[in-house]
């Protein structure tokens, strides 16, 4: 079962979001906030697997609290997806570096939120739609010089391989099609690549790519 905390400040927006989850067998709303702070703190009470987060509460707002969650070790199993009115929205970059594993549109379709829950709940990073890939080109591009990233120095160059097909969207059954392997290797590869470079998830290691300069901004429009 899929435990799922909503956090927004709109009531209405909470109620369809937990409507539309609450009518799959294989998903469970376990709460709601209405602000950062109680987005935090139910986090740690409930240890979700996935938390909606609304980028836009008052008080602690949706960055700050994804900032929080992502910092406390106790809840290193809990993946964050960012929620936005905008599909081009300059925040939604920052909560990436803060530790979200993707983002969603809130007028997106029911399937889509549904299978975004899915996909982040078992460890995949909520990247692969055109929209989001364009919205980290967008902003990691304003990083004109990439600084010095020693850290990749570690990787080898399958592994590099691993980060620049990682940054571009796709799931392990896509990168073990790239690298003629089997899912389970490819997953392998990721987990070493995640390992080695301190990341918390997929969606960090998009990031990291394109702020190393291993992804070009642009490289996938």
């Amino acid at each position: 079962m899929i435990r799922v905390v909503i956090a927004d400040d709109q009531t209405l927006v909470r109620a369809g979001f937990r409507s539309m989850l609450e009518g799959e067998e294989d998903i469970e709303v376990v709460g709601e906030a209405a602000d950062g702070a109680e987005a935090v703190a139910l986090a740690a009470r409930e240890r979700p697997d996935v938390v909606l987060m609304d980028i836009r509460m008052p008080g602690v707002d949706g960055l700050e609290a994804t900032r929080r969650i992502a910092a406390d070790e106790r809840l290193s199993a809990v993946r964050v997806v960012i929620l936005t009115t905008f599909d081009l929205d300059e925040y939604v970059y920052g909560g990436l570096k803060s530790g979200a594993a993707g983002f969603l549109v809130k007028d997106t379709e029911p399937m889509e939120l549904i299978h975004g829950v899915r996909v982040v709940a078992r460890g995949d990073a909520l990247l692969a739609p055109s929209v989001t890939r364009r919205l980290i080109s967008e902003f990691a591009g304003r990083i004109k010089e990439p600084p010095p990233a020693p850290r990749l120095n570690s990787l080898t160059e399958r592994e590099r391989e691993v980060l620049s097909a990682v940054a571009a969207g796709l799931s392990n059954e896509e990168l073990a099609a790239r690298l003629v392997v089997s899912p389970a290797t490819a997953k392998t590869h990721v987990s070493r690549v995640l390992t080695k470079l301190g990341a918390r998830d997929r969606a960090q290691l998009v990031v990291i790519a394109y702020e190393s300069g291993v992804v070009r901004p642009g490289w996938l429009a």
